[in-house]
């Protein structure tokens, strides 16, 4: 049987310590603005007494065993493009999967860990290879739209930086399909998919990868 390890939540107070995860106002989809109201999945959490534990009660990243598990799924969300500069836990065992052959994925701003992810060397995992990510035109999108809604001060921006800029400034192919068009692209055993809208190109690519 084939075994995964899922790691990020949509959250920006997320420790990799374990523990419970605060929600922000745009990734609560019962705050006012109703940037994320169409978010079911974590309504559905949220309104479920037994999956709500499982958000106020999460595990920590060092917990993670390499031999239990065949793949890593880094998901995206608000949270990794605040947290994972610190994630050092995870940084690790992402690095440490795909070091040991095994696939290590990660999907939309969860691709913010691989600014930071490191071998043993200190050389970055990403560097000469290509990979996608949450694009440019993407952010654009998402800044224009918390403006248009009043959400946020216009000038601001929702990201306090930009996967594709940072991850070509570190050495990365990086590449992407276009607003909002589903991606997903494999170099060896590291696997990236473009944003939210991509879910199903970046598991099918993981499937192929462990021979399914």
């Amino acid at each position: 049987m084939v075994r995964f390890h899922r790691a990020g939540l949509r959250r920006r107070d997320l420790s990799p310590d374990g523990g419970r995860c605060e929600a922000d106002a745009l990734s609560d989809p019962r705050d006012p603005s109703g940037y994320s109201e169409t978010d079911l999945i974590s309504l559905g959490f949220i309104s479920s007494p037994k999956l709500a534990s499982l958000v106020d009660n999460t595990r920590p990243v060092a917990e993670i065993a390499l031999d239990g598990f065949d793949a890593i799924v880094v998901a995206g969300g608000q949270a990794p493009m605040f947290n994972y500069a610190r994630a050092e836990a995870l940084q690790r065992i992402f690095v440490a999967f795909h070091e040991a052959g095994k696939v290590a994925a990660a999907l939309c701003h969860g691709t913010a860990l691989l600014r930071y992810a490191r071998r043993a060397d200190g050389s970055l995992l990403v560097a000469d290879k290509t990979v996608t990510g949450f694009a440019n035109i993407e952010e654009d999108f998402a800044d224009n739209a918390t403006w248009e809604m009043g959400a946020l001060e216009r000038g601001k921006h929702l990201m306090p930086w930009r996967i594709e800029d940072e991850l070509k400034a570190i050495g990365a192919n990086y590449v992407q399909a276009g607003l909002w068009r589903a991606f997903a692209v494999r170099d060896g055993n590291l696997i990236t998919g473009q944003q939210n809208f991509s879910g199903a190109e970046t598991a099918r690519a993981v499937c192929e990868a462990l021979g399914g």
